[in-house]
């Protein structure tokens, strides 16, 4: 029979104190308690461990628990996430995974109970998720067919200097291809920027960019000097929508964990926010695996582009049955003795003209149609969007 169950602490302790007394045998007093001999001695050997709190119901869980965790391994996750203090799980197993080749590491789930624990992990509050747009851009096969660029934003270091990070990051692979902090935002200062992206990484086929200066402008086709530079050295360029952020949102992405890892909080001066920076993008492209690339590094899928960064900036070439006309330096061009407005961007860049009826020539800059002249209308007609043709000669 087992202890009462009205307390059975109390009638432990009531139990062990006439066996101390000496009032009673041990095996008399078991009997008289109604358990085995095995129970009283087990109680004796508790209270001389433990005292009288050793009489209390313990947990019947097993002490040790096969799956349990290690300390060795709670302190490997505890110290990876303190040198990565945005990892998650996925990101954080994948690393121990590298480090540790062919040793039996936790589940996901156990390594977020790990920083569960000792607080490591922030609720998130839901978001309500932008649609998935479907755009007419290009798709990115492979590394540098879509490079995307663009102005994470401006604050101010410590000191007060400022710094609007130009980033520009491969598509298809997630690489980060450049931090640049810029002080002054215009064409003519970011564009060495670009040059000594193209020396190091080659060209890519299209550079993607918002609409605002200096990547767009207002006229043809959103076309800047920056982007006409970038047409002459042949990469095309395309546009997401004005006020559509999510058609850029893998690079929109980029820049709120460029902003978690190197701003927040600012660093002292301009030169020690760009040497995080550095920094960062090397762990970025080679150290913190992607879940959309399989878990991969971005530097394992990432080559540099076979098209080299030309010593001399090409001009553009038309076909022999195109018309060609220099746009003046207040973008308007000369056709049949009447002056067209074509764009500001355009000044002193030579556009082709391809007849297309009596009348109506359309206007190239290189393989990008800008729209289409009406010698009627002694107008300019403006496309929607960005088209680029195959040019060829005329069938003779």
């Amino acid at each position: 029979m087992p202890w009462r169950e009205t307390d059975r602490y109390d009638e432990r302790v009531k139990f062990v104190s006439q066996v101390l007394a000496a009032e009673w045998d041990v095996d008399e007093l078991c009997s008289s308690y109604g358990v085995s001999r095995k129970t009283g001695y087990k109680m004796l050997a508790r209270y001389r461990e433990s005292g009288f709190e050793g009489l209390r119901d313990q947990s019947r869980a097993p002490q040790l628990h096969p799956n349990q965790t290690s300390e060795e391994v709670e302190g490997m996750v505890l110290v990876l996430r303190a040198l990565h203090g945005h990892w998650g799980p996925k990101k954080l197993r994948r690393l121990m995974e590298k480090s540790n080749p062919g040793r039996t590491l936790p589940a996901l789930s156990t390594i977020g109970g790990i920083l569960k624990r000792h607080g490591l992990v922030v609720p998130r509050r839901r978001r309500s998720r932008a649609k998935v747009t479907s755009l007419p851009f290009m798709k990115a096969e492979g590394p540098n067919d879509v490079w995307r660029t663009d102005f994470k934003g401006a604050f101010k270091a410590k000191d007060g200097a400022r710094c609007e990070p130009l980033t520009l990051t491969d598509e298809y692979s997630r690489f980060a291809l450049m931090c640049r902090l810029m002080a002054r935002t215009g064409g003519a200062h970011v564009r060495p920027a670009f040059e000594a992206a193209f020396r190091e990484f080659g060209l890519p086929k299209r550079l993607r960019t918002d609409n605002g200066p200096p990547f767009a402008s207002v006229g043809l086709c959103g076309l800047s000097r920056l982007s006409i530079w970038w047409l002459k050295l042949g990469i095309e360029v395309e546009h997401i929508a004005p006020g559509k952020p999510q058609e850029n949102g893998g690079h929109e992405r980029f820049h709120l964990t460029l902003k978690q890892e190197t701003a927040l909080p600012p660093k002292a001066t301009r030169k020690a926010q760009q040497a995080a920076s550095e920094r960062f993008l090397d762990e970025y492209n080679h150290v913190r695996p992607h879940e959309a690339l399989g878990m991969k590094t971005p530097a394992e899928l990432y080559e540099a582009s076979p098209r080299p960064y030309p010593r001399q900036l090409p001009e553009f070439e038309y076909p022999r049955h195109f018309e060609v006309r220099n746009a003046k330096a207040d973008g308007y061009i000369m056709w049949k003795g009447r002056l067209y407005f074509v764009s500001e961007s355009l000044a002193r860049e030579a556009v082709g003209l391809e007849p297309v009826a009596d009348g109506r020539w359309r206007i190239y800059l290189g393989r990008l149609e800008l729209g289409t002249l009406d010698e009627e209308k002694h107008a300019v007609l403006k496309n929607k969007g960005m088209r680029y043709r195959q040019i060829d000669e005329a069938q003779e």
